[in-house]
């Protein structure tokens, strides 16, 4: 491959080649059966050409007294040069190309503390930066580059060679990528160096752009459609977080991303800070310690400004970008309820839309035979049918392949219906889970963080939780949809964490996809509002309602279907001292299914 550094003399050489070889066949883009196939006049990585520059934002987050300037890399044919080929391009964007922290003790914070207190100050680790120029990322090219795009990276800001501060959802990572847009669209400023003058040019560019990225690199592509920016035409986020609140938070109740017990937005800042040494302990005090210290509340949990305007959600109104989502119903690390929100809102919107889950963890793209129509329905313009498509859900069902998902006419299934499900006492041991009604009285469990959810469920008596379950299904059980939960509870003290869990009886080791149905966290405290909890008075009683995560899944014949309740959860919540004591009315508390085929399915199921 050829790494350029564009001059005057080397744009005139290129002009001068391609008039001496205008006799030949030019390369162009080749489509068959609606996707862009691969060419093999651009698939020689030694024939890309591979230069870097940076685009000026309109914005200073580093407190310099400049325009924050991003660092950009782009990969394309040598035909954007020698025949003067324009291209669409596929961006990239992330604040994890130039290097992490790494992991070392006392960088999450710590859990083990009552409820409302915030814990021991924590570890802050410093980032060292990797990479060189003028390569950023070698991530999408050789699938996308022989198909005939330009592949496009990024720096967030405040990571490797870009200016600026990480803000972990602030209006600056919106206003990066768009800006890098405009320069791809001639709308905005290019330079050949960080702080230099020479301008540089997507000339090489249609002004179509996509955008796709998984985690932290799927959220950007979402946060820079909610600007409207024009030339932004698709984005396929996969497993994006579109609010840092339902990230670290859970129905006003602290809570740790899967598999990161102790993060939070701050945590997150340290890990991804790679940018100018020179100006980190600015970014440090001005957004670190000031801005998110005193905005993420870890006491309340609740939701305030500073969260909110990290919502991905109340942006949309401007987006006009096409979307292909994708997400796993079991990603408890950016939970499944993320792409779900999105997606909804983008049906209201009217936008051409669709959304791919399957039945794994983080991360997964869609099929790349699916991806690439998308791209080349929205980038080259070829008329695939692509919108046009009945069928708006693309569900892999259990055990299935990735690439082979079953279609459906849309998420949730359109023949779900909701069915409410009461409990029968005996919840220490096991209890009924019923559409008849359920039993007057109360049941107590006590919490103690040192057990988990699985040693929970297969307990046959516990006082730590309280477990409900139907009778085995006579027939398989497709759930699809939300489910949702109401529980009336009263606390022996004045706060208290509320685990909620879903599942499937009994228990298959290591095979959480079939297991875990789905499940959530909430503070019982915030039973009226997410922006104001109340302290519990002993022996009142509240009604808490809130929604599980979203799933699609088929419950297998045999099985059956369980509600267990508990207090503290050691995989995600703060870890109170035992003896919490929570008292639960069973007339009061309840669990409601989106079952397809509604509550004739269920019965039948059950009976």
């Amino acid at each position: 491959m050829k790494l350029f550094t564009f001059t005057k003399a080397a744009i005139l050489f290129a002009l001068v080649f391609s008039l001496t070889t205008t006799s030949q066949e030019k390369a162009t883009p080749i489509f068959k059966d609606g996707e862009a196939q691969i060419v093999k006049a651009f698939s020689n990585p030694k024939d890309w050409l591979r230069h870097d520059l940076w685009v000026e934002t309109e914005f200073d987050t580093d407190g310099d007294g400049e325009l924050d300037r991003m660092h950009v890399s782009v990969t394309r044919p040598n035909q954007t040069e020698t025949e003067g080929l324009q291209l669409p391009v596929i961006y990239v964007t992330s604040p994890y190309f130039a290097g992490v922290a790494a992991d070392a003790p006392g960088t999450m914070w710590n859990v083990k503390h009552e409820l409302g207190e915030i814990g021991e100050e924590r570890f802050h680790p410093e980032v060292k930066r990797r990479g060189k120029r003028p390569i950023i990322s070698n991530s999408h090219i050789r699938k996308w580059v022989p198909r005939g795009y330009i592949v496009v990276h990024s720096s967030s800001p405040g990571t490797g060679l870009s200016d600026g501060a990480p803000t972990i959802g602030g209006l600056n990572e919106e206003l990066a990528p768009k800006a890098v847009i405009q320069w791809l669209t001639g709308k905005r400023k290019g330079y050949t160096e960080r702080n230099g003058t020479e301008e540089i040019k997507a000339y090489w560019s249609t002004g179509k752009v996509g955008m796709t990225g998984t985690s932290y690199n799927g959220t950007l592509p979402l946060a820079a459609a909610t600007t409207g920016v024009d030339g932004l035409e698709v984005i396929i986020p996969i497993a994006p977080n579109t609010s840092y609140y339902h990230y670290y938070r859970s129905n006003g109740l602290v809570r740790s991303p899967g598999g990161y017990l102790g993060e939070d937005i701050d945590v997150l800042y340290d890990f991804v800070h790679s940018g100018d040494e020179d100006k980190r302990a600015y970014n440090n005090k001005t957004v670190r310690d000031t801005e998110m210290i005193n905005g993420m509340d870890r006491q309340t949990g609740d939701m305030n400004d500073f969260w909110y305007n990290r919502d991905y959600l109340p942006k949309m109104k401007n987006m006009k970008a096409a979307m292909l989502m994708s997400h796993g119903f079991n990603d408890w690390n950016v939970m499944p309820e993320h792409s779900y929100r999105i997606y909804m809102k983008a049906k209201e919107m009217g936008l051409p839309t669709a959304i791919y889950y399957h039945q794994n963890g983080h991360g997964g793209p869609p099929p790349v035979s699916t991806m690439n129509k998308w791209f080349t329905k929205y980038l080259h313009g070829i008329d695939n049918g692509i919108e046009n498509e009945e069928n708006k859900a693309y569900i892999v069902r259990e055990d299935d392949k990735r690439d082979e998902p079953t279609a459906y006419k849309d998420y949730p299934n359109p023949e779900a219906e909701d069915v409410t499900l009461n409990l029968t006492s005996g919840g220490n041991k096991v209890g009924g889970l019923t559409t008849s009604k359920g039993n007057k009285g109360t049941e107590v469990l006590v919490d103690d963080v040192s057990f988990n959810w699985k040693d929970l469920a297969k307990a046959e008596t516990s006082k730590n939780r309280l477990l409900y379950v139907t009778s085995p299904l006579k027939d398989d059980l497709h759930i699809s949809g939300v489910p949702k939960v109401s529980v009336t509870l009263s606390s022996n003290k004045s706060a208290a964490n509320l685990s909620v869990y879903l599942l499937s009886l009994p228990l298959e080791n290591g095979k959480i996809t079939n297991d875990l149905i789905t499940r959530s966290w909430a503070d019982p405290k915030n039973y009226k509002s997410l922006t104001n909890e109340e302290a519990l008075k002993p022996s009142k009683f509240y009604t808490v309602n809130f929604d599980l995560q979203p799933d699609d899944q088929i419950i297998r014949k045999g099985q059956q279907i369980a509600l267990m309740i508990f207090s503290s959860d050691p995989e995600f919540t703060l870890h109170p001292k035992p003896g919490t004591e929570l008292s639960i009315k069973l007339d009061k508390t309840s669990i409601t299914l989106p079952v397809v085929g509604g509550k004739d399915a269920l019965e039948k199921a059950l009976n």
